[in-house]
This record gives C-alpha cells, sequence and structure tokens, in this order.
C-alpha cells in the first residue's frame, strides 16, 4: 500500500455552501491511482465538509438557511471575538464535521450520480482554506 499526503489550497469563498468535487479530482490527477481511499481534513474550526446533492443549487441555498436558522444571533453567545458570525460558524463547523473519506475508483473519487463534496463556509469574511488530503492506494 501508498500512502501519499498534500495541503489543498482553497481560494476564499463567501459564507454558504460550494462544490469543491472538481478541485479534489484535479489534485487525485498527480497520482497514479485506480483503487483506493482518501481521507480530506479541514484545517479550521469555522468551516466544515459535508457532501451532498451537486446539481441543485437550492439545495446548497436551504442548507445555509436551516444552519442560519438554528445557529445564527442567539443573544446568549459570549465567545465573539471576531464578530457575530464566529461562534455560528464554530456550531455549524461542529455539526458538519472537518473531515471525510470517500473512496477512489479508475483515479477519480466515487461518488453517487448526484453527489458533490461540499465546503461549508460559514464566515462572512472568511481567508482560503486548507484541505489536508491523505490518499491511501493500493
Amino acid at each position: 500500500m501508498q500512502v501519499y499526503q498534500t495541503t489543498l489550497h482553497l481560494k476564499p469563498y463567501k459564507r454558504g455552501f460550494h462544490i469543491v468535487t472538481h478541485q479534489i479530482n484535479q489534485l487525485l490527477k498527480n497520482y497514479d491511482i485506480s483503487v483506493g481511499t482518501m481521507h480530506i481534513f479541514i484545517q479550521h474550526t469555522s468551516a466544515s465538509l459535508t457532501i451532498n446533492e451537486n446539481v441543485d443549487s437550492s439545495v446548497r441555498e436551504d442548507m445555509e438557511n436551516f444552519l442560519d436558522d438554528i445557529a445564527d444571533d442567539k443573544s446568549y453567545y459570549i465567545h465573539t471575538y471576531e464578530g457575530k458570525d464566529d461562534m455560528p460558524a464554530h456550531i455549524k463547523s461542529s455539526l458538519l464535521g472537518h473531515s471525510l473519506t470517500i473512496p477512489i475508483t479508475d483515479g477519480v473519487l466515487n461518488l453517487g450520480t448526484w453527489q458533490g463534496v461540499y465546503l461549508g463556509e460559514h464566515r462572512d469574511n472568511a481567508s482560503g482554506r486548507n484541505l489536508v488530503i491523505t490518499i491511501y492506494a493500493g
């Protein structure tokens, strides 16, 4: 078994959910892997990773609206050092998670027909994000 690790630097995205499957598959082309597994870890506490619908953008909008509804604008938040979106971003990140593990088949992520990898950007003015990509090929 071969193990590879690299960091994928994502550009800054506006708040919301963004499909980053293409960027990950492009990175995968740098390796001669037919079958394996990819682990993706985001190095941030105010952004998240998840897998969901990859065609209809209203799903991403509904996801954002739902999470805003349950986490934003709570008068009892104490942790607001970086603004009013600070604590809500941490909560959303914890709810959705920081990592994904996806099979690789024929050199690409083996996602379902309607699945895409989402970056959940939970800050209003975030900088770029880093994904640590670990590939297990064998």
